[in-house]
C-alpha cells in the first residue's frame, strides 16, 4: 500500500467514526442497507437554509452586481411565497429553471427547494423543442427563465399549461396569462418569508436531465436524502483529504486569501450545481458567476476577484491553462484546481504544477445518476496517480463486471458498477429505462475500469465508445492519452468510422495549439511510437475546435457525422 492511500484511509477512520464529526452508519431503505452520514442534514433546505448565518458576507458576483447572502436568501423568499401564493404550487409538484447561469438561477431554485417542490433544471443550451420536451415531460407547473428561452417556447406553454416567469426581461412581455416578468412576480412579497412546508428526506428534492448526447434526455430524479448524503459525503471528501495533505494546506492557508470558486460550468449540471452553488452556499463561499466559458473572460475575473477554486471539465481547464494569457494574468490566489466529467489528459498534472505555484489539485468521476462522486483523487493522491480517477469514495461500492455481470479480480477491466445511498430514484416516468441502467441495487455507468493494487480507479473507455477494427477492441482514451503526449496538440478526440473490410476504423480529431504545425503523418507516427500498429488512427481530422455540449463533453456523434458527410 502507498504511503498516501495508507494516510487517506487512516484519515478516513478517524473522521467517519463513532461520535466523530463526519459519523458512518448503516441505513436501511426499501430493504436494502446502505452506508449513511449519521450527522447529515435531513432535507435539502435545512442543507442550504446553513448559508444563511452568512448574512451580509458576499455571496455571488456576476459582471459589476455583488449579492449578498442576505441579498439572495431574501430574493428567495419572495419568490417561495409567491409560488404558493399566486401560482398555487403544492409540494412535490415539478417547477423547472431554463436559464443561463445568473443570480436568479440560485434564487428560484432556493425558492422551489424551500417550498417542497422539485426543482427541474433543464438544459438551457438547448433548442425550442427541446426545452418545450423538457418542461412536457416534467409536468412542470412553472419555469423561470431568462428572456431568450422565453422567447423561444412562449407560444407553447399554453399547449403544456405551464407559467413562466423570466430573470432580466427585457421590454413588457405581453402574454400575462402564460408569462410575466420576475420582477413584477415578487414585487408584492419583499421582505416575506418563505412558506413553511413539512418536507420528509424521502420527498423528492430535484430531477437532473441526462447530457442527452444519443436519444432523449431522462430526468433522473433524487429524493432529499440522496442530495443531502451526497453533500456530506463531498465534504467528508474534502476533508480526509485536507487532513492528508497539511504541509499543500498551509502554504495555501499563509497565503491569505478566502475561498472564491469561480462557477464557469453550468449549473444545471451536478458539477455547477453540487461543487460550485450548493457546497459554496454551505460553506460561506464566494462565487463569481459566468454567464457562459471564455477563457480570456475567465482569467481576468481570477485575476480580479482573487480565485482560489477551479473546477472545469479537464479539457476547459487544460485551455485555460495552455491560454496565451495565462503568463501575463496576476494568477496567484489559484489553489484548488479540479477537473471532472471525463478523462483527464495525462500531463494535466504536469501543466498545472507547472503553471501554479504549490497547486491543490485533483480529479473526481461520477454520474448524474449517482449524484456523489464515484472515485476522487487530490493532492498527492493525484500527482503520484494522475492518470487515475481516484480512490472509491466513502460512502460509495464499486465493482467491476465482466459482459455476463460477474466481477472481475483487480487488474482486469470490466464495466463499472457503482451503489450507494446517494443513488437517483429512478429516470422519471422511465421504467424500462431505469431497469436497464439499475440492476439488483446496482447503477450500470457503461463505463471501462480497472483496479490497481492500491485501490485506484482508472477509466479505460465508455462502452459504446470503444472501436472495435478488426476484431480488435481498441479504447478510445488511450489513443488519446497518446496524443496529448505530444506537445504540439491541444485537444484531441477518437472514435469510430465504419470500414468495408475491417468494420470499423479509428479516426482522431485533434486541435493544434496556436503558433504550431503538425501534419497528419506526424501524428500517425507519434502515436505510432507509443502504441501498437492497429491502434494508430487511420484518418487524422485536424480543426480548428472540437464540438460539445453544455456540459463541455465532446459530441463525437456529431464529428463522426461530420466526417462522413465530408467523405462523402
Amino acid at each position: 500500500m502507498s504511503d498516501i492511500k495508507a494516510l487517506l484511509d487512516s484519515q478516513q477512520q478517524q473522521l467517519t467514526a463513532a461520535g466523530a464529526p463526519f459519523e458512518i452508519v448503516s441505513m436501511e431503505i426499501d430493504g436494502d442497507t446502505f452506508r449513511a452520514l449519521k450527522n447529515a442534514p435531513a432535507t435539502l433546505r435545512e442543507a442550504i437554509d446553513q448559508g444563511r448565518q452568512h448574512g451580509d458576507k458576499e455571496a455571488v458576483i456576476y459582471g459589476e452586481e455583488r449579492w449578498t447572502y442576505n441579498d439572495l436568501f431574501a430574493q428567495a423568499d419572495a419568490i417561495a411565497h409567491q409560488l404558493v401564493q399566486l401560482l398555487e404550487i403544492e409540494k412535490g409538484q415539478r417547477v423547472a429553471i431554463a436559464m443561463r447561469n445568473y443570480p436568479e438561477w440560485m434564487t428560484a431554485y432556493i425558492a422551489i427547494i424551500s417550498i417542497g417542490a422539485v426543482a427541474v433544471p433543464v438544459n438551457s443550451w438547448g433548442q425550442r423543442e427541446e426545452l418545450l420536451y423538457g418542461l412536457e415531460d416534467a409536468d412542470a407547473k412553472a419555469v423561470f427563465c431568462d428572456q431568450r428561452r422565453f422567447d423561444a417556447i412562449a407560444d407553447g406553454l399554453a399547449d403544456i399549461n405551464c407559467q413562466a416567469i423570466v430573470a432580466r426581461s427585457e421590454g413588457e412581455i405581453s402574454d400575462t396569462q402564460y408569462g410575466r416578468s420576475l420582477s413584477d412576480f415578487i414585487a408584492a412579497a419583499e421582505g416575506m418569508p418563505a412558506p413553511e412546508v413539512e418536507i420528509k428526506s424521502s420527498d423528492y428534492a430535484h430531477m437532473l436531465y441526462t447530457s442527452g448526447t444519443t436519444g432523449r434526455p431522462k430526468g433522473a430524479i433524487s429524493t432529499h436524502l440522496a442530495v443531502t448524503q451526497s453533500l456530506y459525503c463531498f465534504e467528508l471528501s474534502g476533508a480526509i483529504s485536507a487532513t492528508a495533505n497539511m504541509p499543500i494546506i498551509e502554504k495555501m492557508m499563509a497565503r491569505g486569501y478566502p475561498s472564491v470558486a469561480l462557477l464557469a460550468v453550468p449549473l444545471f449540471h451536478t458539477s455547477g450545481l453540487y461543487a460550485n452553488f450548493l457546497l459554496s452556499l454551505r460553506s460561506g463561499n464566494k462565487v463569481v458567476m459566468m454567464y457562459k466559458w471564455d477563457p480570456k473572460e475567465a482569467l481576468q475575473l481570477i485575476e480580479r476577484e482573487r480565485v482560489t477554486l477551479l473546477g472545469l471539465v479537464p479539457a476547459v481547464l487544460w485551455d485555460l491553462l495552455n491560454h496565451p494569457d495565462f503568463e501575463q494574468t496576476d494568477t496567484d490566489s489559484l489553489f484548488l484546481l479540479g477537473g471532472g466529467g471525463s478523462a483527464a489528459p495525462s500531463q494535466l498534472k504536469d501543466v498545472i504544477l507547472d503553471k501554479v505555484a504549490d497547486a491543490y489539485a485533483g480529479v473526481g468521476y461520477g454520474a448524474t445518476e449517482t449524484n456523489v462522486s464515484i472515485s476522487s483523487a487530490t493532492g498527492r493522491a493525484f500527482t503520484e496517480n494522475p492518470r487515475s480517477a481516484g480512490l472509491v469514495s466513502p460512502l460509495m461500492d464499486v465493482k467491476l463486471c465482466d459482459e455476463n455481470g460477474v466481477e472481475v479480480p483487480t487488474g482486469e477491466r470490466g464495466e463499472i458498477r457503482a451503489r450507494c445511498i446517494t443513488m437517483i430514484d429512478g429516470y422519471w416516468n422511465r421504467t424500462e429505462d431505469t431497469a436497464k441502467a439499475f440492476q439488483d441495487g446496482w447503477y450500470l455507468t457503461g463505463d471501462v475500469g480497472y483496479f490497481d493494487e492500491n485501490g485506484y480507479l482508472y477509466i479505460v473507455d465508455r462502452i459504446k465508445d470503444m472501436v472495435i477494427r478488426g476484431g480488435e477492441n481498441i479504447y478510445c482514451v488511450e489513443v488519446e492519452h497518446a496524443a496529448y503526449e505530444h506537445d504540439s496538440i491541444l485537444e484531441a478526440a477518437a472514435f469510430g468510422l465504419p470500414h468495408d473490410q475491417l468494420g470499423e476504423e479509428l479516426a482522431l480529431a485533434v486541435v493544434i495549439k496556436d503558433g504550431q504545425q503538425l501534419s497528419g503523418d506526424e501524428i500517425q507516427q507519434h502515436i505510432g511510437e507509443r502504441l501498437a500498429a492497429f491502434k494508430v488512427p487511420s484518418h487524422i481530422e485536424i480543426r480548428e475546435s472540437l464540438p460539445r455540449n453544455a456540459t463541455q463533453k465532446v459530441l463525437k456523434k456529431q464529428l463522426r457525422e461530420e466526417v462522413l458527410a465530408a467523405a462523402s
